[in-house]
């Protein structure tokens, strides 16, 4: 028996840019507050990760699992998870859990 769940994904509106082209962050900060589920499921997946005893955990890795999961509860169009998040994810959820810091290995980032 397979559980559907239920894990609204909505589009990225682009907010009014007409000098160019939004930044990552930009990007990020509008995916975000659109899918707010996103950062709760990768929370609840390391805090599950935490629960097991693991030491190190990849961000990639929760990535990964969230596009499995709602791969399986999903039809139709698919949606995409862009990797230039993951970073971001990664710092959010050590804002919100700062003893989680050690899990993450976290590098500075480049662009905006």
């Amino acid at each position: 028996m397979t559980v559907q769940l239920e894990l609204p994904i909505a589009a990225i509106q682009q907010p009014e840019n007409p000098g160019g082209k939004l930044t990552i962050q930009e990007r990020f900060e509008a995916f975000d507050q659109l899918n707010p589920w996103i950062l709760k499921h990768l929370e609840s997946l390391t805090a599950d990760c935490v629960e097991r005893g693991l030491g190190r955990i990849g961000i990639g890795m929760l990535f990964e699992v969230l596009r499995w999961q709602y791969g399986l509860a999903t039809r139709g169009e698919p949606w995409k998870l862009n990797n230039d998040f993951r970073s971001r994810y990664a710092r959010r959820l050590i804002d919100l859990h700062p003893e989680w810091s050690p899990l993450f290995e976290i590098r500075k980032i480049h662009t905006a």
